[in-house]
């Protein structure tokens, strides 16, 4: 079982970035997935969360009309869309999934390996 997270990078602020990530080894369409993120030298923090068919998404107030969490069933996916970036958004980004919203915590089961997200000033 396998989360595999893309689409990290380098940009500037202000600019945009979508990660994506990919399952593989199994299917989560009845669960949660969400995203999380670290900072060097910091805790790991959630970002966005939606649920099982879409119907409910779930942001931090950091990132809350900046980022937008899609998913894409039939492909086993889940996207976040990252726009007005700024510089305290540089982070590595995880993906994990989980059988509820709730239940996408830091102890949730299913993690990826993490997309490093670097954005200048």
């Amino acid at each position: 079982v396998q989360l595999q997270a893309s689409g990290g990078g380098l940009v500037q602020a202000g600019g945009s970035l979508r990660l994506a990530c990919a399952a593989s080894g199994r299917t989560f369409n009845t669960y949660a997935k969400g995203w999380f993120r670290q900072a060097p030298g910091k805790e790991r923090e959630f970002v966005a969360a939606i649920n099982w068919n879409g119907g409910s998404t779930k942001y931090s107030d950091s990132v809350k009309g900046r980022f937008a969490i899609s998913r894409d069933n039939a492909k086993n996916t889940v996207s976040l869309q990252m726009s007005s970036l700024k510089p305290e958004d540089t982070a590595v980004y995880y993906c994990a999934a989980a059988p509820y919203i709730g239940t996408l915590t830091p102890e949730a089961p299913y993690w990826g390996q993490g997309t490093l997200v670097t954005v200048s000033s």
